[in-house]
This record gives structure tokens, sequence and C-alpha cells, in this order.
């Protein structure tokens, strides 16, 4: 029976067992869809990569994204931990700081960031560019339902495609948006309806505080009630704000995590071309998988 190598790495934070986890699985090549599959189910992580040989001349490497339920097209977080893994093993160097995925969204572009020992300090990923679309009056009451809060009536409540699609909406505050328990299986019932991955909802911390943000994500229809702290949907709360709200260039920091005990930090950049999403990471278990 073959051995893969096999790494966990905690992202979005530089202290290990905070952020959230990703198994990063390499040489992945002759593993079939239904093996990906399952050890992303055994796993039983939010997410589990698989790394294989770039089929595109401009990429470094190909990388396959599994929740425990199914296959994401991309991810934030596993973006970010597979990058991280592949350059602390010496499997990809960066050229003047630079990489490119390869996964089922196309090629992504990543930067990275180094101390001075070379060791990686940040991650940078170009988030896919977002397709939004209003929920109607009557899905976002459902949803209201489901979740058991409200969102702030005067802004939309949208689904926002950025390779996983995220219902994503504004809560009042900080307190209101750890308060939420939501109904899981109506919520995943509710998200199947719509063909959406999740939902992402954001609340905004008073001016003068350590972060911009506090986000939640939920996703129960893939398998994942809570998020400990996601890139895509973070990415996603920032297209919504460019695009729903008309912020055009600016830097923000987001805080997830809190309610599900894995605090992690993300950097988000918006100007007109482009969105970027950012954070450490840090290499947790190491050894090797036997199919």
């Amino acid at each position: 029976m073959p051995n893969f190598p096999f790494k966990q790495v905690d992202v979005f934070t530089h202290m290990p067992f905070q952020g959230n986890p990703v198994a990063v699985v390499f040489d992945a090549d002759n593993l079939t869809s239904d093996q990906m599959q399952s050890i992303a189910r055994w796993t039983n992580l939010s997410e589990t990569t698989f790394v294989s040989r770039a089929s595109h001349p401009d990429a470094d490497y190909h990388v396959r994204i599994f929740t425990p339920g199914n296959e994401l097209p991309f991810a934030g977080h596993p973006t970010i931990g597979t990058a991280f893994a592949l350059l602390e093993a010496g499997r990809v160097a960066a050229n003047q700081g630079r990489l490119i995925q390869e996964c089922r969204a196309g090629l992504i572009e990543l930067s990275v960031s180094t101390n001075k020992d070379q060791s990686v300090e940040r991650i940078e990923f170009v988030l896919p560019a977002a397709h939004i679309t209003e929920l109607s009056v009557d899905q976002r009451q459902s949803l209201e339902s489901v979740l058991g809060c409200s969102c702030v009536q005067t802004q939309p409540v949208a689904i926002v495609d950025v390779g996983p699609k995220w219902i994503v909406g504004e809560v009042a505050d900080f307190d209101a948006l750890l308060a939420i328990t939501p109904d899981f299986a109506q919520l995943a019932c509710f998200e199947q309806g719509l063909g959406v991955t999740g939902v992402t909802l954001f609340a905004r911390y008073m001016e003068g505080s350590a972060c911009d943000f506090e986000v939640r994500t939920f996703a129960p229809s893939c398998g994942v009630n809570e998020d400990p702290v996601c890139g895509s949907g973070n990415g996603a709360v920032a297209a919504y704000l460019q695009q729903c709200l008309s912020i055009d260039e600016d830097r923000f920091s987001s805080a997830q995590g809190q309610s599900v005990g894995r605090a992690g930090r993300i950097s988000l950049s918006i100007s007109p071309d482009q969105i970027k999403v950012g954070g450490g990471a840090v290499t947790v278990v190491k050894g090797e998988i036997t199919v």
C-alpha cells in the first residue's frame, strides 16, 4: 500500500492550535477522486488538499480541495496552507516572491513575504473575480429565520461567488454576531436549495480596535457547521464591501474563530482591480498517509 507525505498546517495564525487547520497531501497525482474524498472525510477538517504536478505551463503546482462532503473549485485557507507546506518542504520556490497555484477555479496568484531568516511570514492570494446576486426579500427572511438573527436592514444580503458561493450579510454588532446559533439542519437545506457553499456574516468593531471586523462562516451543507477561519469567506466580505457598499480602495484586518476557540487574523486589501487575502501559517503535524 503506497504512502503519501502529509502535513497539517494551521492557517491565519503563527501559533499552533489556533487559526484554521488544513491537511495537505503531497504527490497525489495517482489518487482517485473517491480516494481523495475518503481521506478528506477521515481527516474531518473543513478542507483537505491534494498536490500534484501542474498541467498549465505558468503554474508551480496543481491543487484539488475537498471538504468532508464534496470538492471545491477554490478555497482560501487551503490555498495559503498548501503554499506554506510546499515552501517549507522545499518542494517549490517563490519566483521574486510569487507563486501560481492551479486549481479548478483556474490560476491563483500568491505573494510570499519572508522574515530575515527567509522563513515565511505571510502569504497573500488574489481573490478570483466576484459575481454578486442579491437575495430576494423572501430568501432573506427565510435565512434570518434559520439563523435566528437579523442582518442590517439598510444593506443587501447577497450571494458572493468567488469559486465557493457565500451568502454574505452584515450583523448589527459583535455581540449579536457571536450570539448566533443556527439551526444547522435547516441551514443545510437552505444552502442546498440556493446552490451555495454556506453563509458568511460579519460585524464591525468600534473605531480604534485591533481589527476592523469579526467574521463567522457556516457551511453545514458541506459537512462543516462552522469554519474556524475562512479565507474565501473573508474575501467574499471584501467583495461585498466593494460592490455592495462602494468601498473601492482600503486595507482591513478581520478576526475569526473566537466562537470555536481557534482565533485567527486575516488581512484584506481592496483595490479597483483586485482583492487580496493574506495571513500566516504554521505546521503542526508531519507524517505519511497510507492509502
